[in-house]
């Protein structure tokens, strides 16, 4: 097994017999992620829990693993399917310019039928346009929880906020259907409506996700708030260490009112495969209402009194 250290960024290649993988995730019916780890490092990421499961000792965001697999000889065995890329890394990390792990699973799924779902934090995905606008149902999804660049700097790796929404344009503008996924939601940090004005006419969807604090992140990001923004410590105690819930369900009436003062639908899970009109995406609540504390971050509506 190679591996090799670029800019502080452990480097292995790791062979997998299959790409594809059944997903119980409630956005897709199968999942792949072109890489193992993910170097963005962003500081609440739930993703961080497969090193239980890879072997990793590295600090999250410090390694990455390339993954070799034999090509897909049957995409067809995916028409209809919903594909997600990128449900435990991202597969436009930077590295993706080097080794094209996710330009070639596009190539091997173009003719598949299949509805893709790429999750980034990334503009590099605008050097596939000429694929993805051959491949049909794609949607492209970036999150975006903050127009704050310090904010941003602070909690990932990635791009910078006005990157991502330029990407988003430059896809759109392309007709591929996107997605401004504003998430986590950072209680008293992220304004989520003065994103949604930001891009309304340059998405199809808006998604909305809480902040879910939990496993080792925790406490680093408590410390964070503490440090940034003690004003809000005694918020963010009251929601993940008491388990308050009404400060989410606030925040949810407010998006609800959003939709309606700018006549746009509000669901609460997506909508069959299309496009928003311009200036009226569809905003999707997903919104929690389990459990704040250890819950299992499933996305699965269970409403509480």
């Amino acid at each position: 097994m190679a591996e090799m250290t670029q800019n502080g960024i452990l480097i292995r290649d790791v062979p997998t017999k299959n790409i594809m993988t059944k997903s119980s995730l409630p956005v897709g019916g199968y999942s792949v992620n072109p890489y193992v780890g993910c170097t963005h490092g962003c500081k609440y990421c739930y993703a961080s829990f497969m090193k239980r499961f890879t072997g990793h000792t590295e600090p999250w965001g410090t390694f990455l693993d390339v993954k070799h697999w034999p090509e897909i000889k049957n995409p067809q065995k995916y028409r209809g399917q919903r594909v997600v890329i990128g449900s435990v890394t991202d597969g436009y990390l930077p590295q993706e310019e080097q080794f094209c792990n996710t330009r070639r699973l596009l190539e091997q799924l173009k003719d598949s039928g299949a509805e893709l779902l790429i999750c980034t934090k990334s503009d590099l995905v605008v050097r596939d346009i000429d694929l993805l606008k051959e491949m049909g149902k794609v949607t492209v999804s970036w999150s975006i929880n903050t127009l704050d660049e310090d904010f941003r700097a602070d909690m990932d790796h990635a791009v910078s906020i006005e990157r991502r929404l330029a990407a988003m344009k430059q896809i759109y503008d392309a007709g591929i259907r996107t997605v401004c996924f504003i998430a986590p939601v950072f209680p008293g940090i992220t304004d989520f409506e003065a994103i949604f004005h930001r891009v309304r006419n340059q998405c199809d969807l808006v998604w909305l996700e809480n902040l879910n604090l939990r496993g080792g992140f925790k406490q680093s990001i408590l410390d964070y708030i503490g440090e940034k923004h003690p004003a809000l410590l005694p918020l963010y105690q009251e929601i993940y260490n008491h388990d308050r819930r009404d400060y989410f369900r606030s925040l949810e009436a407010r998006a609800e009112r959003l939709a309606a003062e700018n006549d746009c639908p509000f669901v609460d899970n997506e909508l069959p495969y299309g496009r928003a009109r311009q200036g009226h995406p569809v905003i999707v609540d997903y919104f929690y209402h389990e459990e704040v504390r250890g819950s299992d971050n499933t996305g699965h509506r269970n409403r509480k009194a």
